[in-house]
C-alpha cells in the first residue's frame, strides 16, 4: 500500500521509496499553498503533470505548465501554489541523503505549522 496524505493544500501520494530517492505524486487543491520551506538533506525535481503551478525558488517566482520541470537545490528556499481553478498535479523526485518528513524547514506557512 502507498503512503497516502492528506494536507491543508491538498494531498499526496508515495509513489517510490528507496535509499536513493523517494518520488511523490502531489495535487494541490485549486487556491491552495505549500509552505516556504526549505530542506537540508535532499533537493528536488517538479514536473508538473496536470494544471499551472506557480512555483517560487528562492527569489524566482513564474508559472510552470505541463511538461515543464523545476529544479530545486539542496538548501533553496521554494513553495507551489495554485492560483487557478483548475487541480495541479506535479511529480516530486527527491534525492539526497535522507528523505524524512522532518526535513522539513518552514520559513512561512499558511496554516501555521511549525
Amino acid at each position: 500500500m502507498l503512503e497516502h496524505d492528506v494536507r491543508p493544500w491538498g494531498e499526496y501520494w508515495v509513489l517510490e521509496d528507496a535509499e536513493t530517492h523517494k518520488v511523490k505524486r502531489i495535487l494541490v487543491y485549486p487556491g491552495g499553498r505549500l509552505s516556504l520551506q526549505y530542506h537540508h538533506h535532499r533537493a528536488e525535481v517538479w514536473t508538473i503533470v496536470s494544471g499551472t503551478g506557480t512555483i517560487t525558488i528562492n527569489d524566482e517566482i513564474r508559472d510552470y505548465g505541463i511538461g515543464e520541470v523545476a529544479q530545486i537545490p539542496l538548501g533553496a528556499h521554494h513553495r507551489m501554489e495554485n492560483k487557478t481553478a483548475e487541480p495541479v498535479v506535479f511529480i516530486e523526485v527527491q534525492y539526497g541523503t535522507y528523505f524524512g518528513e522532518d526535513d522539513i524547514v518552514r520559513v512561512e506557512d499558511d496554516y501555521n505549522r511549525a
